[in-house]
């Protein structure tokens, strides 16, 4: 059974979206220390007490997709086709999502450029990023089987996540990828 959602959620939605939205145009028009809470707020016609509602800093303006994020990292690892390990379900998802997502997309292109030369804005997404790995260590215990609290699924979710700030920061993100995932998949015995 599907749910209605009602006339309320869908304007909370749309006021959220507006936020984040507008926002994002602002940092990339007059770069990120450049733009406060209150222009934004201005821009879509709400007070700052309401932006605030909807995100508690303004580095979360940027970053308002992070449910999205934990749930496509849940579900990579909980509907992976038969036979593909977890590692390799994990490498996929985050190569699709983090380092080619934008190949051609000026304006992810021009995203990925703000976040990486905002300080601020790279640290918080380092963060929010990071914050799935309780989530994703136990859909990984799940998975395999393995009690909730197996430090192995904590490892693997915690490095599998680290391994996108590994690749980002190099000059070949896939290959980087690749190799930090063949190592979780493999060991260093194998390397």
């Amino acid at each position: 059974m599907t749910a209605t959602v009602g006339r309320r959620e869908r304007k909370k939605a749309a006021t959220r979206q507006a936020l984040a939205d507008t926002a994002l145009n602002l940092f990339l028009e007059r770069g990120y220390d450049g733009v406060t809470i209150r222009d934004v707020a201005d821009a879509v016609d709400v007070s700052t007490t309401t932006l605030l509602k909807y995100f508690p800093t303004k580095e979360a303006l940027v970053f308002d997709e992070d449910a999205e994020q934990e749930t496509g990292l849940v579900a990579a690892v909980r509907d992976r086709p038969e036979g593909q390990g977890i590692p390799q379900a994990l490498c996929a998802y985050i190569k699709r999502v983090r380092t080619s997502a934008g190949d051609g997309d000026v304006r992810f292109a021009a995203f990925v450029r703000l976040v990486d030369e905002t300080p601020a804005l790279s640290e918080y997404g380092h963060r929010m990023w990071m914050r799935h790995r309780v989530a994703l260590a136990r859909a990984i215990a799940e998975a395999a089987g393995s009690r909730p609290d197996d430090y192995r699924c904590a490892a693997l979710a915690h490095f599998a996540l680290e391994a996108s700030a590994f690749a980002h920061r190099s000059d070949d993100p896939e290959r980087a990828m690749d190799a930090a995932f063949a190592l979780l998949q493999d060991g260093w015995g194998t390397a």
